[in-house]
């Protein structure tokens, strides 16, 4: 029961999350995916035992850490490739707005000239 309840405030933290706007859409439906998940596993234990049994796993536990741990992984690689694809793009707007400063400094420079 308090794993039951412990599900659904997680899925219900999920939902605050998106409705504040506070996690963005393209990781929202992943999020959703997994508090649902983990909601149907709760309720029904006998299912992981089930499905573990269909894949040849001898403990539901395991397979639940193995999934969890691929899941996790996945998102990791996904914020890595965010991250650098963000460093990329803050360097390019750093060397953007250094050259548009050369710029107005050359032209306060020929305004004084003048």
């Amino acid at each position: 029961m308090v794993a039951l309840v412990g599900s659904v405030i997680i899925l219900a933290g999920i939902v605050e999350l998106l409705r504040r706007r506070q996690l963005a859409e393209k990781y929202s439906v992943l999020w959703l995916v997994v508090g649902i998940l983990l909601l149907v596993f709760t309720a029904f234990p006998g299912l992981l035992t089930s499905l573990s049994a269909a894949l040849g796993v001898a403990v539901p536990t395991n397979l639940m850490f193995f999934v969890g741990i691929l899941f996790l992984v996945g998102v990791v690689l996904h914020l890595s490739w965010e991250v650098s694809r963000l460093e990329n793009e803050t360097r390019k707007l750093a060397e953007d707005l250094a050259i548009l400063q050369l710029e107005v400094s050359q032209q306060k420079r020929e305004n004084v000239a003048e």
